[in-house]
Formats: structure tokens, sequence, C-alpha cells
């Protein structure tokens, strides 16, 4: 890990070598030490049932390399799946997986999961169109939510509707379908990450989705096989956490709500603790399970007491990914840090208990998804997915763009503020109060008699003369103004995630009420800001 010391830029400023050495201290860039590259990527590639096959999808455009961007991750035995979502054409198959018991290579071809035929693009019935973020359950069962849709931003088209699936990983075989009823999703509905919630039997499972766009939490019981909705203003953006700067690059997802989920385990009521945290956001939340897995609890407005916002992380803090271990540990995705942050949950939550397990400026731009496995190991992806969204400018044929790192969890916490000992702890309940409001009872507070009145002062004023009457003001014909100006940062939700600009005409829209003035004309013109994570 290469770093420069305070100690040092002082010395090179003292010395006044600093011309010389200031374009070295500038690109020094920090490498991962902890976390070990696992795989690599300039392009994907996948593994079609044989060569012939391959050439005729990259001559007829059933294979795109350069439009191939993995998303999410998860680790199952020895299948680590990797998902590539339909933005563009040329997307093969959208759930896939590496075998990590042979060696494919630092750059292994993709395997359709469970096979091709359910990768076909558009088959609703039978197959699955695009997913984004999976989940593996203690029940050996993958859980899949197909979004249905092909493109992104304002090219979005929904040839299917929201469904769940649910696979038995030990026979690839599907166990469910189950559409998302209509009432679960809205307009701008997106969702780009799951959460699964296994109870005391495999039948008491339940599914949390977070919807990003349309600001809301679909949850999904399998016991029941139905579904419903919560809502709280927690789920959305935190408006003045819209601007973002990854990899040299500054642009706005001021929309994006909800996003980052995690499950801890389960507490003494048996119910979990809930972690979500909006992208737009540098704040973590919580909810108990007791809330969520109830119907009625869900959607009452009366529930809305029973979230808890936790503090601020502190700047730079946007999250994607989200998961805690068994032991408690919260790790997330740090996207303008180029780094992994994590919070030992038996501590409370502050900015001097977030702490950061690894970073690297080069390998870490833009860590989309994070995931722990059985035995203890995290592994984490990514893609530098902006650079591929927004600016479109990378290079497919010198650099390295996907990355999968992974690395045993005691050794990535080991030296950090959530390296703590169990035995001197405090329990999470001390800190983060769910499910439930303790009475407040204010302290007694000794009686104080009050000051003795002061002596009235007199209130008249000395007299003065009224002022003169305005003088009356010659009209002025009206002059067209300047050039339009234009008025930045309004949004319209349309659910594609747009970026606007008002153009005014003669001084625009000023003012509120009766001292307002009309713009003689305006306009609203749309940039796509293409924020599909």
């Amino acid at each position: 890990m290469t770093r420069i010391t305070v100690q040092f830029l002082r010395n090179v400023v003292e010395e006044g070598f600093w011309t010389s050495f200031s374009c070295v201290i500038f690109f020094q860039a920090v490498q991962a030490s902890k976390l070990q590259e696992r795989f690599s990527w300039r392009q994907l590639d996948f593994a079609f049932p044989d060569e012939r096959s391959r050439q005729v999808a990259l001559q007829t455009g059933g294979f795109i390399p350069e439009n191939n961007l993995p998303v999410g991750i998860e680790v199952w035995r020895d299948k680590l799946f990797v998902t590539v979502p339909r933005w563009r054409a040329g997307i093969p198959s959208t759930l896939n997986y590496i075998s990590l018991s042979q060696s494919y290579g630092d750059s292994p071809r993709l395997v359709p999961y469970p096979d091709w035929k359910t990768n076909i693009e558009g088959n609703c019935g039978t197959g699955i169109t695009t997913t984004y973020r999976i989940k593996a359950d203690a029940c050996d069962r993958l859980w899949v939510l197909d979004t249905g849709t092909v493109g992104i931003g304002n090219t979005t088209q929904n040839p299917c509707p929201y469904s769940i699936l649910v696979f038995d990983l030990t026979t690839d075989q599907l166990l469910r379908r189950y559409t998302l009823r209509p009432q679960d999703t809205n307009a701008n509905t997106f969702i780009a990450n799951i959460a699964v919630d296994v109870g005391r039997t495999c039948d008491d499972t339940f599914l949390y989705a977070s919807d990003e766009l349309g600001y809301g939490l679909i949850v999904y019981s399998w016991e029941l096989n139905t579904s419903w909705r919560a809502q709280h203003g927690y789920f959305h953006p935190d408006p003045l956490k819209g601007d973002f700067s990854v990899a040299g690059l500054n642009f706005q997802w001021f929309e994006e709500g909800i996003f980052g989920m995690a499950l801890s385990a389960p507490k003494q009521d048996g119910f979990r603790t809930l972690f979500f945290s909006p992208l737009a956001s540098n704040r973590e939340f919580a909810v108990s399970t007791r809330v969520l897995r109830n119907k009625e609890t869900a959607e009452s407005e009366e529930s809305y007491h029973q979230y808890v916002a936790l503090p601020n992380r502190g700047p730079n803090t946007h999250t994607t990914a989200q998961v805690m271990d068994e032991d408690g540990v919260l790790f997330y995705n740090l996207i303008d840090q180029n780094a992994v942050g994590c919070w030992n949950s038996r501590l409370p939550f502050t900015r001097d208990t977030q702490g950061v397990v690894d970073r690297d400026d080069i390998g870490l731009v833009f860590p989309s998804d994070v995931k722990v496995d059985a035995q203890r190991t995290l592994w984490v992806m990514s893609d530098r997915m902006p650079v591929f969204l927004i600016s479109n400018s990378i290079d497919f044929k010198n650099d390295v763009n996907f990355r999968i790192y992974s690395a045993p969890i005691a050794d990535l916490i080991r030296g950090t503020v959530c390296d703590v000992d169990q035995g001197n702890s405090v329990l999470p309940e001390d800190d983060v109060q769910l499910g439930q409001r303790r009475a407040y009872t204010a302290p007694p507070v000794p009686y104080v008699a009050p000051p003795a009145p002061a002596a009235p002062t007199a209130l008249a004023a000395p007299y003065a003369p009224p002022p003169p009457a305005p003088t009356a003001v010659a009209a002025v014909p009206y002059a067209a103004g300047p050039t339009a100006a234009e008025v930045t940062g309004f949004a319209a939700g349309l659910g594609r995630s747009p970026l606007s600009v008002v153009t005014g005409g003669h001084d625009g829209a000023l003012g509120l009420g009766p001292n307002s003035v009309a713009p003689s004309s305006y306009s609203l013109q749309w940039w796509s800001s293409t924020s599909r994570r």
C-alpha cells in the first residue's frame, strides 16, 4: 500500500522541493493490501456451448462484449454467481456463475445459470430477463428478482413483469416463480437489491426488495406466497447528498433512494434488524423485521416511529451494497473513497466507530456488491460503473475493468475500530432501539423564584412629521431582457433518473405569490443520468 505521510509533505514544503515533487505526490495511489484479487476481466466472455455458437452470437449481435457490465455477486459452496443486467444489446445471459473448484484462469468465462434456455431475453413465463443482486439462503435456495426490463434510463422497456424466482441450489431446479402485485410497485419503481430473512424454519422466510426510485420496501412471504409494500420517509434520498465524484467524474444521482440493505442475526425476540441506506445519503437507518413481517404493521402509518435514523457517517460516504456477518459487523461499499467500510454493531453508531477495512484507488473504483460466505470470507466486486454509464470511456483492450476480491473477515477487521472483543462490548440494543420507544422522564428542576418586575419604561416617542407623499413615476415601456438564463437542478420524477434544465426567458420565473415575475418564455430540456445500479 502506497501512502504519503503528513511529515513527508511538510518536509517537501520546508525544503523548497514542492515543484519537483508535486507531480509525484498527486499521482500516488493507494492499493489494496488485505483484499486479494481473485478474478479480473478487461471485458466479459461467456461459456458458449461451442465456438461456432459464440461466433454466430458475435456476428448477429447476440453477444457484444463491450456492452456487458457485471453488477452483483453471490457465493454458495463452489459457485461464485455473477449477474449482468441487460442495459444494452448483446447480453447473452443475465444470471451466471464461475466454478471455484475448477481452474479457469484469472479471467474465466461466465456459465449461464441454471442454463442457456432460462436466460433467453423476454421469455417471461420461464426465463430471466434482467437481474441485479441475488441472495443464497441457509436453506440452499437462490433468490433472484427479475426486473423484467431491457435498457437503461429513458431507453428502458418492460417486456416482462417484476418477478421473484427461487432455485434449489442442490438440484438447479426452479422451486417457485412469483409475480409482484400491481400495488407493490409504482411508475418509478426500480429494484436493484434484495435481502432474505430466514426464520425458525425454511418456510418462515421473507424477501425484502428495495425500491430505489419508487421509494418503498417490498416484502414477500414464502409461506403465505404473497407480498406487500412498506412506505417511509427514510426510504427517500437526501436532497443535499445527490452529488457524486467517482474516478474523476462528477455527476448527480439525486433521485437515488433506499439501496443497500443488511440483516442482523436474530435478536432475543426472534426478529432481526434490517439496516438500510439510500444511495443519495450519508446516513444509515434501521427497523425491526417485526414491523415488516406483518402486512398490517408494515403498511400502517402508526409504524412510523418504529424506524430509527442513525447518525451521519460523515462526508464522502455514499454506499451501494452492504452486508452484516454473524458477529454483527456491517460491511459497506464506499464508492466515493474506492474502499470498503465497516461498523461493529456492538459499538455505538458514530463517525469514530466507522472503519475502513481496505482501499484501492485503481482496483476498487465503484465497488458495486459485497457478500459474506459460509466460511466468513468477504467478497467484493468493483465494475467502474459510472465510467461505463456516464462517460462511456472504458478501455476494453488495455485496462482491467472488472475485479472480484476476497479475504477472511478476521484479517480484514484486524487493527481497525471494528475489531472488538466480544466480551467487552455494548450490545446493539443499548444503542439502537428498535420496535419500541422509551418513555421520557424529565429530570427534576429546582424551583427558582422569578426576578422582580422592572419599572415600566416610557413608550412614547418624540413627534416626527410624516414622510412626504411619493412622487409619480413615469411608466417605462417593456424591453426584452438578456439571453435566456439557465436554472439547473430541477427534477421531475419520471422513474428514469433524468437530469433536467429549466431555461427561462426574461428573468425566468422569480419570486412567490403576488410579487412573482412570470417568465416571457421557458422550456424544459432533458438529459438522461442513466443512474441504474
